[in-house]
């Protein structure tokens, strides 16, 4: 306890002013103007990106999904009994792993396309 005290003693002028500063900080509000950052051309871009990423999501997510499928549907054949049950799991795996990227990337898409 007596070092907590002489921690505080020592210390309190700077407690004091971090204290303070802090109030000044959360009390006083600080404008902001954006006026034209949604023209600007960062803004533009990045969604045009995203745009182009999630379609290009929404075309090879498919085609992967289907190649590891059919890569582990041959692995599953040659396996034993205790690997195709590891198998069919990958195989489930893959094809939820596909519907969700779809399905982000699809949701992505419609939420920008009310921002445009």
């Amino acid at each position: 306890m007596k070092r907590i005290r002489g921690f505080f003693k020592r210390q309190g002028r700077r407690l004091a002013a971090a204290a303070v500063i802090t109030a000044c900080m959360l009390l006083l509000p600080v404008q902001a103007l954006a006026a034209n950052v949604q023209s600007s051309q960062i803004v533009t871009g990045t969604e045009k990106l995203i745009k182009d990423v999630t379609t290009w999501l929404m075309i090879l997510a498919p085609i992967a999904a289907g190649m590891l499928i059919i890569y582990f549907c041959i692995r599953r054949s040659a396996a034993d009994e205790m690997d195709q049950k590891k198998y069919n799991n990958r195989i489930i795996v893959a094809v939820v792993s596909c519907i969700g990227a779809v399905l982000g990337s699809a949701t992505l898409n419609l939420i920008l396309g009310y921002y445009s």
